[in-house]
């Protein structure tokens, strides 16, 4: 149920489930503060989500109203996280992420099985006759209210480098180097190749899942974050430790 409203019109929302995972505060200085976000807690709050997100929680750890997040990761999707705790400093890191400037380095546990070839958008091999590394490009489009995202003909809004990192069995890790920040972008595109992510209940098709179930997190970690920073420039390189886990435990 939500009601009323937050400051800076955040919602307050009433029986929200609670999530048992804690943020891990890895870097923090005057300017920023990096998280290493666990599964299942959104990033900031939208819809029933509200002080079981990133934003509102280390708000109230640290005491600081004027925190905001530099960009987003899905609920679904755990990993390194950048909020930004200066008023002043909010434009130069946000412009870091809306201008690429980041280097992003993601992992996942998807099947291994020869891919298939999709539908639309092109598949570049960078090493052939070997299957990757490989480039994928398409238009990825997501509209709000719409749980699945989806790929259809026109100019190529998505890019992703795949890699095959190491087999587990009937799994596999592959490194992922998002080009573009479209939302929901890796999973899309390992969807359309035939390698769907352990654990994503949105693609290929749409799984019921309770609120409170967290048997069964998405394999897909933001690994790596790379960047100058825009003040100090000095690089920045910060690391998730959170774990692929083939049984899908949190």
């Amino acid at each position: 149920m939500v009601v009323g409203s937050e400051q800076r019109g955040h919602r307050i929302v009433l029986e929200e489930p609670q999530i048992p995972f804690e943020p891990k505060v890895i870097y923090e200085d005057r300017r920023i503060i990096v998280v290493d976000k666990p599964h299942f807690l959104a990033t900031m709050p939208r819809g029933m989500w509200h002080a079981e997100t990133v934003l509102i929680r280390m708000r109230r750890l640290y005491g600081e109203p004027d925190i905001i997040p530099a960009h987003r990761l899905d609920r679904a999707t755990a990993g390194v996280l950048v909020l930004v705790r200066d008023p002043a400093a909010r434009r130069a890191y946000q412009m870091l992420f809306q201008e690429h400037r980041v280097r992003k380095v993601y992992q996942c546990l998807a099947p291994v099985r020869p891919m298939v070839r999709p539908r639309t958008g092109t598949v570049r091999h960078l090493d052939p006759p070997r299957v990757f590394p490989l480039e994928r490009r398409s238009r990825v489009i997501k509209r709000r209210g719409v749980l699945q995202a989806w790929e259809e003909r026109g100019p190529v809004n998505a890019v992703t480098r795949i890699e095959l990192a190491a087999g587990r069995g009937c799994l596999a890790t592959y490194t992922l180097y998002p080009q573009t920040g479209k939302t929901h972008q890796l999973r899309v595109h390992m969807n359309a190749l035939g390698l769907p992510i352990v654990g994503d209940d949105l693609y290929p098709r749409i799984q019921a899942r309770a609120y409170d179930d967290f048997s069964r997190p998405l394999q897909l970690v933001a690994r790596r974050l790379e960047f100058t920073d825009p003040f100090t420039r000095v690089k920045r390189i910060f690391t998730s430790s959170v774990p692929l886990d083939p049984q899908g435990e949190a």
